[in-house]
C-alpha cells in the first residue's frame, strides 16, 4: 500500500514537472477597439498599430527620445541631393513562414505600400518614384523629391514588411492572417473577442523575446477594462481613462506608466464632403471661429481629465518645437461667439449632427463640448457611433460635426498632412487649398527645423478655425498605460504602441 502511495505521488510529481515545463506564457493585452484589418498597407487604426508592433517589424523605429533608430535596417545614407536614400538591410532575417527577409522582399513591401489598391500608406511614402534592388542586402530609395519626413514615415506602418510569398498567395485577404517578420506571429482572430499571436522562434533578436504567447482583448469600456485587470484578467490595458488614475495608482498590485503622446484629438467639420457640408457651419469661417471661441480647453481638460491631459489648439502640442507661438490657444469667449454667428446671419440655435464614436471618454467631452457651445448658440445633436462604424461614416461625408483622434506621429508632417491635404487618407471634411498642399510640399523638400517651422505657421495661417480650415484641435492625451506587477521590463514611448521585446512575466 505505502509502495503504491509511493509510486502515485511520484507520477503526480513528474506530471507537474512536465506541466510546469510545458505552460506557456501567456500576456493579456486589454484593447479599447478592436482593430481593423491587419494588413500594414490597409490597416488606419491605433489598436491595429499596437497589434502590428508585436507580429509586424518596420525597417526603423523610434526611440523614447523620438529619435530613429535602426530595426531591420541596419542604416542608411541620402544623397547630396536629396533625391536618393541607400538603406542597409540586417542580414539573417525571416518571415514568419521561413522565407528570407532580402533586398527583394523588401522592394516588394515599399512597391505594395505604394500600389496596392485601398492602400493607406500611398501618402506616406508617396515621394518614392522608384525602389531598386542594389545588392541581396541593400536597396536604394529614388525619390521624386527630397522628403525629410521619409524615415520618420519608415518607423510605422509604411516601414513594415511582409512576406513576399505569403501576400501573393493571399491577395487582398493578406489581413486575415498577416506574416511579417516580427517577435510574434499571428495565430488566430475571433473578431470583437480576441486576436493570438505566438513567439516567433527564428525571430532575429529572439533573446529578447521572454513571454511565450499574447492575447489581445478588445474591451471597449474602459471601467470594465480596468476591473479586468484589478482581478487578474488582463496583465496590461491601453488607455486608462483619467478619471481611474488615483484607482491605479491605489491599487498595490498594478503600476502606471505615462508619456505625452504625439496625437491629438479634436472637432472635424464637414466643409464639402457631401451635402451635410452645406450648413452654415461648413460654409462659414466666421461660424466656426464662433464655435472655437465657445469652447474652454481647460475647463474641458480639467472636468473630463483631471487635469492630466494637454490642452491644444495645433496639430503638434505646445511643448512641441514646430508649435506655432503666433496662434497661441484662444481663451473662451462666448460673448464674441454669439457676435460672430450674428455677424454671419445665424439665427440661433445653430443645429448639428455631432458624430462621436463609442466610449465613455469620448462621450464626456462631447457632451462638455455641448454643454459650452449651446451657451454661445449651437445646438450639437450627439449621435455615438461604434468606432469603426463612425470612421466609415465620417468618410463617407454622414456627419456635420465629427470628434476625431489621432495617434500621432514623430515628424509634424505626420500629424498634418493627414487632414489638410486635398487628397489625404483622413481628409473627411473635404478641405482642399492647392496653396496649402504646396506648402507641405516645400516643408517635405526642407531639413532645417527652423525653416520648416516657418512654413507651418503659413500653414496654420490658413487652416485654423479663424480662417477656412476644417479641423478645431482640442487637447493632446497622456498615453496611460496600466499593467500588473507580474509585467517587468516595460518602457512607454509616446507613440502610444505597446512594444513586447524584453517584458517578462514573473
Amino acid at each position: 500500500m505505502i509502495a503504491m502511495f509511493r509510486r502515485s505521488a511520484l507520477a503526480l510529481l513528474l506530471s507537474c514537472a512536465a506541466f510546469g515545463a510545458n505552460a506557456q506564457s501567456n500576456l493579456r493585452i486589454g484593447l479599447a477597439e478592436d482593430p481593423d484589418v491587419l494588413d500594414p498597407s490597409l490597416g488606419r487604426t491605433y489598436v491595429g498599430r499596437i497589434v502590428f508592433a508585436s507580429i509586424c517589424d518596420k525597417l526603423f523605429d523610434i526611440d523614447a527620445k523620438l529619435n530613429i533608430v535602426p530595426q531591420l535596417a541596419l542604416g542608411h545614407e541620402t544623397s547630396a541631393d536629396g533625391k536618393t536614400v541607400t538603406i542597409k538591410l540586417r542580414p539573417g532575417v525571416k518571415f514568419h513562414d521561413g522565407e528570407a527577409f532580402d533586398a527583394a522582399a523588401a522592394k516588394y513591401s515599399l512597391d505594395r505600400h505604394l500600389n496596392m489598391k485601398g492602400s493607406f500608406r500611398k501618402t506616406d511614402i508617396g515621394s518614392i518614384e522608384a525602389v531598386e534592388v542594389v545588392d541581396p542586402l541593400t536597396i536604394a530609395l529614388h525619390l521624386k523629391a527630397p522628403f525629410s519626413p521619409l524615415l520618420a514615415q519608415l518607423t510605422d506602418r509604411a516601414g513594415m514588411m511582409v512576406s513576399p510569398k505569403a501576400a501573393e498567395a493571399a491577395g487582398d485577404k493578406f489581413g486575415l492572417h498577416p506574416v511579417c517578420a516580427g517577435p510574434y506571429k499571428f495565430v488566430e482572430r475571433v473578431q470583437q473577442d480576441r486576436i493570438v499571436v505566438e513567439r516567433f522562434a527564428d525571430y532575429w533578436n529572439k533573446d529578447q523575446v521572454l513571454i511565450d504567447k499574447i492575447t489581445y482583448l478588445p474591451i471597449v469600456d474602459g471601467t470594465v477594462r480596468l476591473a479586468n485587470l484589478r482581478s487578474g484578467g488582463l496583465d496590461l490595458m491601453e488607455r486608462v481613462l483619467a478619471t481611474d488614475i488615483k484607482t491605479v495608482r491605489d491599487t498595490p498590485k498594478l503600476k502606471l506608466v505615462k508619456a505625452v503622446s504625439l496625437g491629438f484629438f479634436g472637432l472635424m467639420i464637414n466643409l464639402s464632403n457631401g451635402p451635410k457640408g452645406n450648413n452654415p457651419l461648413g460654409k462659414d469661417g466666421r461660424v466656426r471661429q464662433a464655435l472655437e471661441l465657445a469652447i474652454d480647453r481647460e475647463a474641458l481638460n480639467q472636468v473630463v481629465f483631471n487635469g492630466e491631459f494637454v490642452p491644444g489648439n495645433q496639430w503638434v502640442n505646445p511643448q512641441n518645437f514646430y508649435y506655432q507661438q503666433a496662434f497661441p490657444i484662444p481663451p473662451r469667449d462666448a460673448a464674441k461667439a454669439k457676435a460672430l454667428l450674428k455677424e454671419a446671419g445665424v439665427t440661433p440655435p445653430l443645429s448639428l449632427d455631432f458624430l462621436v464614436p463609442n466610449g465613455p471618454e469620448n462621450r464626456a467631452v462631447a457632451e462638455v463640448v455641448q454643454s459650452m457651445a449651446a451657451e454661445a448658440g449651437f445646438d450639437l445633436k450627439i449621435r455615438v457611433s461604434e468606432f469603426a462604424t463612425s470612421i466609415k461614416e465620417s468618410e463617407n461625408g454622414e456627419y456635420q460635426l465629427y470628434f476625431f483622434g489621432w495617434s500621432g506621429r514623430s515628424d509634424p508632417d505626420g500629424n498634418s498632412f493627414i487632414t489638410q491635404t486635398c487628397k489625404a487618407p483622413f481628409n473627411y471634411d473635404g478641405y482642399c487649398d492647392p496653396e496649402v498642399d504646396a506648402l507641405h510640399q516645400e516643408a517635405r523638400r526642407v531639413n532645417d527645423p527652423a525653416a520648416r517651422k516657418a512654413i507651418y505657421e503659413k500653414i496654420a495661417a490658413k487652416v485654423l478655425p479663424g480662417s477656412a480650415g476644417g479641423f478645431l484641435y482640442l487637447y493632446h492625451p497622456q498615453v496611460l498605460i496600466a499593467l500588473s506587477d507580474r509585467v517587468d521590463g516595460y518602457t512607454q514611448m509616446p507613440d502610444g504602441l505597446v512594444r513586447v521585446i524584453g517584458l517578462k512575466l514573473k
